[in-house]
This record gives structure tokens, C-alpha cells and sequence, in this order.
């Protein structure tokens, strides 16, 4: 198991400041955003078309010893408004190309959610089942969209020597490992999950519990953490829309590694990725409103970082 981080965080720097920022803390792998959602200038689609331009880029990160966990487009294909699903999803087209040229093995993607017919201007996400409309919408939802994009895409990839990983992520339509897994079995195993457990937490999923449960189907990983606010959840649920810098009056927020959950847990965590397979990067994720942006990244490195080598001299001494 090694750290890496997902350098959308540092947008602003050029990519010899992020090398500069992470060596010290012992971070010799990246996670490279392409577009869609997240912003990241490190990495440009365009250089397609420029073949010496990716291999100065790729140069760049060898000679400086650092290597590439995934490449990340996080999106909509799915969504309603075609001109938003055309971009998203060729954003992930190319975004597999850039992969196979790069010899990157993951692509990160959001599953998408569509709205509830072909006319609507919106995505419905259906989170349950009674009225019984919603149960007609999301039939068809997976049989009209849900499947056919994502069977043909995951296809693509594989043709390309590329695998996609689906970020569980409430608001789309796998969001849990009982919905990725539908989506992995209408797919194919070429499409997986990349594991945030800071989309599990405040669902109430135990992240260790998943893990088991969605075992090899655990292609990447993001280290990034979820204070729960009892105070707050006992009187209004986990289900809450108020702006993430409302800190005080939201039910749960994100937070830096070890600021919701311990080392304790992310000791097991390590160890439960192990037991199924899985000893590849954790990509450190910043979205901490109340840290910054370099202590955060510290703090979350260095808790990590021990509890890798923790685990490390666990299997020395069983060896």
C-alpha cells in the first residue's frame, strides 16, 4: 500500500510545485484530474493531438520518480441536458485514450444519474420507493440509460487496456455497494469502484463492511474523511443540503484524515483493502472547509503514511 494524492487540490500550482509540496511528505504518486467536475490544469486533454507534448509530461513525473494512480473525470454522462451528457461523456472518451497513451490502468468517473424522461431538464436521483412513481423511474432509468451507456462504455475501456472506476457517490445512481455492484454486473468486470469511505460514513455504511462486500471489484481508493455531528443528526437526519460551509448547523462534514475517524480505523481499513486484494495507492482527497489546504494534506499524509508502515511490519512479523 503506498499514498499518493489527488492533485485537483492544488489547481492553482503548476505541477513542479505540487512535486515540490508532496516528496517531502513521502508522496511519490498522483491522481490527475481531466475535466468535468473537478479542475485540474496538470493534465490536458488536448495533448492528444500533441504526442510530444505527453511525452515531456510524462518525462517530467519520471525523472522526478513519480508515478500516476489514475486519471479522474468526474461527471454526468447520464445527465438529462444533452449538452452536458455529450461533454462529460466525451471528456471520459478521451480521457480513456489519454489513459492508454500514458499506461495508466484506472479511469474515475461518477455513474451519472439521468432524470425521469427523455424531455426532463434535470437528474432525479430516486432514493425511495413508494409513491410508486419513483419505482417506474428508476426501471427506467437503468434499463433506458444506466446500462446501455455504461456496458457500452466499460467496453471502450477495456478495448483500450483501461478499467473504470465508479465513485459511490449519493446523488447518482451507484452511490452505494449494493447499487455499484448492479451496475458491475450489467457492465462487467471491467468496471469497479473507486472507494471513498467519506461517502460512506454519513450513510451510515460501515466502510470495512463494504469493502468486504464489494471485494475485487476495489480498483482505487481515496483517503478522505467524515465528521458526523450527533447534535445536529439526531434532530434532522443524514440527509442535508445545507451548504458545506455551514459547518456548525450541517449533520456531517468532510474532513481531513484522522479528523473524523482515527488511526484505529484507518488501520483496519488498510488491512481490510488487504484482505480482498487490494495493496495499490490511497489517493489523499482535500475537501476539509476547516483546514487548509497544506495542513490538511500534511496531517492526512502522516497519519497515513504511519499506519502503511504499521501494516507493513504487521506482515513482516506473520511472514
Amino acid at each position: 500500500m503506498k499514498v499518493g494524492l489527488f492533485t485537483a487540490l492544488f489547481a492553482k500550482l503548476s505541477l513542479d510545485e505540487v512535486i515540490k509540496k508532496i516528496k517531502p511528505l513521502g508522496i511519490r504518486t498522483v491522481e490527475l484530474g481531466t475535466g468535468n467536475y473537478p479542475g485540474d490544469p496538470h493534465l490536458k486533454l488536448d495533448w492528444l493531438s500533441t504526442p510530444t507534448k505527453l511525452r515531456e509530461f510524462k518525462s517530467r513525473l519520471d525523472d522526478q520518480g513519480i508515478s500516476i494512480s489514475a486519471l479522474s473525470c468526474h461527471g454526468n454522462p447520464l445527465h438529462p441536458n444533452k449538452k452536458i451528457s455529450e461533454l462529460h461523456a466525451e471528456t471520459n472518451r478521451k480521457t480513456i485514450l489519454m489513459a492508454e497513451k500514458l499506461g495508466v490502468r484506472t479511469v474515475v468517473d461518477f455513474a451519472g444519474c439521468p432524470g425521469d424522461a427523455d424531455n426532463a431538464k434535470y437528474p432525479n436521483w430516486v432514493t425511495t420507493p413508494w409513491p410508486p412513481d419513483y419505482l417506474e423511474i428508476l426501471a427506467w432509468q437503468w434499463e433506458k440509460k444506466v446500462i446501455p451507456y455504461w456496458r457500452k462504455r466499460a467496453k471502450v475501456a477495456e478495448d483500450h487496456g483501461v478499467r473504470i472506476a465508479i465513485e459511490m457517490h449519493p446523488g447518482f445512481v451507484a452511490y452505494s455497494p449494493e447499487t455499484l455492484l448492479k451496475l458491475r454486473a450489467a457492465a462487467g468486470h471491467n468496471l469497479g469502484c473507486n472507494f471513498d469511505p467519506s461517502h460512506m460514513f454519513w450513510q451510515g455504511i460501515d466502510p470495512c463492511c463494504a469493502i468486504r462486500a464489494l471485494g475485487d471489484a476495489v480498483f482505487h481508493v481515496h483517503a478522505k474523511d467524515t465528521r458526523m455531528y450527533e447534535v445536529n443528526y439526531r434532530v434532522n437526519g443524514v440527509l442535508d443540503t445545507k451548504p458545506y460551509k455551514d459547518e456548525k448547523s450541517r449533520s456531517w462534514i468532510f474532513r481531513t484524515v484522522g479528523y473524523g475517524h482515527g488511526a484505529e480505523f484507518w488501520g483496519d481499513m488498510v488491512s481490510t483493502l488487504q484482505m480482498v486484494g487490494y495493496d495499490d495507492v490511497l489517493s489523499i482527497e482535500h475537501e476539509d472547509s476547516l483546514m487548509s489546504i497544506d495542513e490538511g494534506l500534511s496531517k492526512a499524509a502522516t497519519l497515513l503514511n504511519q499506519v502503511v508502515i504499521k501494516e507493513k511490519l504487521k506482515e513482516m512479523w506473520w511472514a
